[in-house]
């Protein structure tokens, strides 16, 4: 009985060797995009593979813009407005082989120091902290829409991806007016003059 189970393993090892040197070779002539999109953090060559498979290696001819890409991905923020008031919206179906795609890496990449796991954390702690199952679900998918648009921006432009680092909302910020620091009093106690 075991050697029926070792005998089957074996088999399903050998396939999935198969399957890995066919993937290889059909992504031979898009091996510079794929290594483009492995500078993305949480995008590996397996997701690499799956991204060109269904968009494409060239992605400016085929969606205009990032926002096209996460709409027909499925990934983009709903938008149900009637009256002036806006109600809670379900997320369109999109392609059902990407959709699951950046999901998938943005779970990966939010496990990584760097944007996209501030971005995570910054919506978690938006909708009712890490305690909310809600809360982590929507943050991941506001991290798939980000990585959908980083990958639009790597493929059309055919550079690497720059890591804008864990601090990023805090320097965003701090340049601002609501954050800028407060006016000192002279020695005659009064306000400088601008």
């Amino acid at each position: 009985m075991c050697r029926l189970h070792l005998d089957h393993i074996g088999h399903l090892d050998a396939m999935i060797a198969t399957l890995d040197a066919q993937t290889e070779a059909m992504m031979a002539p898009f091996r510079a995009e794929r290594d483009l999109l492995t500078t993305i953090p949480g995008i590996g060559l397996t997701t690499a593979a799956a991204v060109i498979s269904e968009i494409g290696a060239s992605v400016a001819g085929f969606l205009p813009d990032a926002a096209h890409l996460a709409s027909w991905a499925g990934v983009c923020p709903s938008n149900h407005e009637s009256a002036g008031k806006r109600r809670s919206g379900k997320r369109r179906h999109g392609s059902q082989h990407l959709q699951p795609v950046p999901v998938e890496a943005a779970r990966a990449a939010v496990r990584h120091q760097g944007y996209l796991r501030a971005l995570y954390h910054r919506h978690v702690m938006k909708w009712g902290g890490y305690r909310s199952p809600t809360a982590k679900k929507k943050a991941i998918m506001i991290v798939a829409h980000a990585m959908l648009v980083i990958i639009w921006h790597v493929l059309a432009g055919g550079l690497p991806c720059d890591e804008l680092g864990t601090g990023y909302f805090t320097r965003r910020l701090t340049g601002s007016a609501c954050h800028a620091p407060e006016p000192t009093i002279t020695s005659r106690g009064s306000l400088p003059r601008a």
